[in-house]
């Protein structure tokens, strides 16, 4: 059989962290960012986990478990 093979979008977007959670940056951080406040756009650049709902996804296409 042939390997599994990472999916290379998502390999640039997200890290495993020690515990086995799967870290990710938040959104809306690219520009037009004038409107936004200093308080949101700093916040806005700590990452963030991934959602239970999405975990299944992202350890799919990281090729992580079975």
């Amino acid at each position: 059989m042939p390997k599994m093979k990472t999916n290379s979008s998502a390999k640039k977007r997200f890290k495993l962290t020690g515990t086995g959670k799967i870290a990710r940056k938040n959104a809306y951080k690219s520009h037009i960012l004038t409107k936004m406040s200093t308080k949101r756009k700093r916040a806005l650049g700590h990452t963030s986990m991934v959602s239970d709902a999405d975990m299944g996804n992202v350890k799919r296409m990281l090729c992580i478990g079975k």
